[in-house]
């Protein structure tokens, strides 16, 4: 009987949560409202110009060491640009998105060479949950996940030391994997925490859409990488399987 009235409480406790959680979306202000609008515009954006730089490399192989610097300088002068001038930091923001994506050409030309429809499987995958993650955010308690910041920093520097390690004295498939989707947890919660902080910042007057749309597109960039790379990783090995199993 106590069991009945425990699950029964525990139950409605949940639908509150529910509906409390449902209305705390009504807490962020119209205009922040209008301006999270704007940085998710623009943020589709973006990976529209993603996509027609990774095009580009398919059509020209314009993709290499050269794109990725001229993606990082796109980057690097967008920051230095006043948010005064708008349209000049929007070209720059699309800039860098679109030599970003022609820079991922390894995991491009593998993925054609391996199955082409992993690219697309993998953007899918990423847009869900990149969704998720952001509507988790958004209709979170404001504040409440802005903690993990420092936990996801902290997780940021162990993977690029382990980075730094592996490449000066080798690394593992163990610790390949682990680097893989430790990584893919990380900028899974950059996500929310990234949203959050933008969602704070509009509160106390900081609008600047272009750069917080680049914040966010940085966290998707590296979430489809990852994903790709585990794709392309399973897809190797049940290919390995099945030529063993016809030997």
């Amino acid at each position: 009987m106590d069991t009945f009235f425990n699950s029964q409480s525990s139950s409605s406790s949940r639908s509150r949560w529910s509906y409390d959680t449902l209305k705390n979306f009504r807490e962020i202000s119209p205009l922040v409202q209008n301006h999270i609008k704007r940085v998710y515009f623009t943020l589709c954006c973006a990976v529209v110009a993603a996509a027609v730089g990774a095009f580009l490399h398919v059509l020209w192989n314009i993709g290499g060491f050269l794109t990725t610097l001229a993606s990082i300088g796109s980057m690097v002068w967008l920051l230095s640009t006043p948010p005064v001038e708008e349209q000049k930091r929007l070209s720059l923001l699309m800039a860098s998105a679109l030599f970003q994506g022609a820079s991922i050409r390894p995991l491009i030309d593998l993925a054609i060479a391996i199955d082409p429809s992993l690219i697309v499987s993998a953007f899918v995958a990423t847009s869900l949950a990149f969704a998720c993650f952001s509507a988790a955010a958004l209709v979170a308690r404001r504040r409440e996940y802005l903690y993990l910041g420092g936990l996801l920093s902290s997780g940021l520097s162990i993977l690029m030391w382990l980075h730094f390690a592996s490449s000066l004295f080798g690394g593992s498939i163990a610790l390949f994997k682990f680097e893989l989707y430790f990584g893919l947890l990380v900028f899974v919660g950059y996500v929310i925490v990234d949203t959050q902080e933008i969602i704070e910042r509009a509160h106390f007057g900081d609008l600047d859409y272009v750069k917080h749309a680049l914040t966010l597109f940085t966290d998707l960039a590296a979430i489809f990488v990852r994903i790709l790379i585990i794709m392309l990783k399973n897809s190797s090995e049940r290919n390995e399987t099945k030529k063993k199993r016809r030997d």
